[in-house]
């Protein structure tokens, strides 16, 4: 028995010392490769009010273009399952706060249409994607933590029962084009009928049964979800599925796909039907302990 436990403890240390050795040399190469950060650059910017969304599962109608016996049909709606808590941005980022990451030239100037009165309690227009992601790499850095762009189930998940629904509920089976196109110039009426030009300040468009506010009002919010174009056969089965990533997703009211470099969406830039009154945007917080290491890897282009 005594050297039974003394091969024990020989074999847990054979695997023990290398495993913290590996460790040990990982951490520092990290650390020395920048690959690592948790100090904030400079004085340190207060998080934001965030939301802490609990897990659930919940129904969410797939993002995307679907086409059936060479007809638009509804996207499929699945069952998600979220097993972790999603902490986000309770508000959307303010002019005021978009405006200090312009001034320490970390992002782009927005819109000049976009001026609010009172930049300190409204929200961020006219920004593209882009600038959006140049925003979450800034705040990042300021903050010591990892902030990324949602993606659409993301908001999806956040927003409860304020999230849109895009379907047309005509049957996807039909050849009768004149349904489909009643149907597409209802949806469009009422989108233009509901429609306010100007961003309004936080908390003017309520909240949502998990806290998240003014999701839905007349700012849309830029999401890493791309552009999609899925074709199915007869029986339903996925015959082809592209995507562009230069075309993401901004979601609000409906969602609307847009250039990444679009800023004024009413200026055109791919959207679909009627297109958003304002884009904006909030950040979600990454607290995954690899996210740092994740988040510089992307910044030297890594597709991850």
């Amino acid at each position: 028995m005594a050297a039974l436990s003394e091969n024990r403890d020989v074999t847990f240390l054979s695997l023990a010392i290398p495993t913290v050795l590996f460790l040990l040399l990982a951490g520092l190469l990290a650390k020395q490769t920048g690959l690592l950060f948790n100090a904030p650059a400079g004085i340190a910017l207060d998080e934001p009010p965030v939301v802490l969304v609990a897990p659930r599962d919940f129904g969410y109608r797939v993002a995307g273009e679907f086409f059936k016996n060479g007809y638009a049909v509804d996207g499929p709606v699945v069952t998600v399952r979220v097993s972790a808590p999603l902490t986000i941005m309770k508000y959307q980022v303010t002019a005021g706060d978009y405006a200090r990451c312009v001034a320490e030239g970390a992002c782009p100037p927005a819109e000049p249409e976009h001026a609010p009165a009172d930049p300190a309690v409204t929200p961020a227009a006219g920004v593209s994607f882009d600038d959006a992601e140049a925003y979450a790499a800034w705040f990042s850095r300021r903050t010591g933590a990892v902030w990324v762009l949602p993606t659409d189930e993301q908001l999806a998940f956040a927003a409860g029962s304020r999230f849109p629904d895009d379907a047309l509920g005509v049957d996807p089976d039909s050849s009768n084009p004149a349904l489909r196109w009643l149907a597409d110039y209802r949806r469009e009426t009422a989108r233009k009928a509901s429609r306010e030009p100007e961003p309004q300040p936080l908390g003017h468009f309520g909240e949502s049964e998990t806290g998240l506010a003014d999701f839905a009002g007349n700012v849309w919010e830029w999401t890493t979800t791309c552009s999609r174009r899925v074709t199915l056969d007869r029986s339903g089965a996925v015959v082809s599925d592209a995507s562009s990533c230069g075309i993401y997703i901004a979601t609000g009211k409906h969602r609307a796909a847009l250039s990444s470099f679009v800023r004024n969406p009413k200026g055109g830039g791919c959207a679909v039907g009627a297109p958003p009154d304002n884009v904006g945007f909030r950040l979600v917080k990454d607290t995954r302990w690899h996210a740092p290491l994740l988040q510089v890897l992307r910044a030297k282009g890594l597709p991850l």
